[in-house]
């Protein structure tokens, strides 16, 4: 399984722990077996308990590669991007170096995520069945989305088709103020949890699943 983990950011949420340098992802604030860890290496450490052969490319910024590769542990590698052009370029750099410089196979799944989600090890053991899902699914991309605890304006809102558990996307919002927030929970919409199980030679989006 190949898992992109996108590691950017400006440092500014932690400050003055973080910085440009040292954003919050390298910051030790979680208690481990063995002291402190850091959102990086918890969710590291997550990803490489999945019971099957998993290889970790992570995307950060040319500034923060020679930081991050202290953190890697074997089967984990680094995709740098020059300068910052937000989540879609970080996303297609890294596939392109997947395709062109490792000599993954186009037709194998790649799963992206966010570097810093605080989940239980559960979460990453449905990698699985996302990874599956997209092998078996006319789908070139797939949504993973998150029952919401609270109407929220920092989170982007999934609107399922139907109440199956794979379903249709009938809509897709960013961010919305708190009474549309509350809208959407009511319509049943989704947290979008920013995992998304995807093909290499994806070229549309016909279908996006949960």
């Amino acid at each position: 399984m190949q898992v992109i983990l996108l590691s950017g950011g400006s440092g500014k949420r932690l400050w003055p722990l973080s910085n440009e340098i040292r954003s919050k992802q390298f910051v030790k604030i979680f208690q481990s077996v063995d002291g402190y860890e850091s959102m990086l290496q918890r969710t590291l450490r997550q990803i490489f308990t999945i019971p099957a052969q998993v290889s970790v490319t992570v995307s950060t910024s040319a500034a923060q590669e020679k930081i991050l590769k202290k953190y890697l542990p074997a089967g984990a590698d680094t995709s740098a991007e020059p300068c910052r052009r937000n989540t879609f370029p970080a996303i297609a750099l890294t596939a392109a170096y997947l395709r062109d410089v490792k000599n993954v196979d186009a037709d194998e799944p790649i799963v992206i995520c966010p570097v810093d989600p605080y989940v239980d090890d559960n979460f990453f053991a449905q990698f699985l069945t996302l990874e599956e899902l997209v092998k078996n699914s006319a789908a070139n991309l797939i949504l993973l989305g998150i029952n919401p605890t609270y109407p929220s304006e920092k989170y982007g809102y999934i609107i399922p088709a139907s109440k199956d558990e794979v379903s249709d996307v009938a809509e897709f919002k960013e961010k919305p103020d708190l009474a549309t927030a509350e809208k959407y929970i009511s319509a049943g919409g989704l947290w979008n949890g920013g995992v998304l199980p995807a093909k290499f030679h994806t070229s549309s989006t016909r279908r996006v699943t949960f």
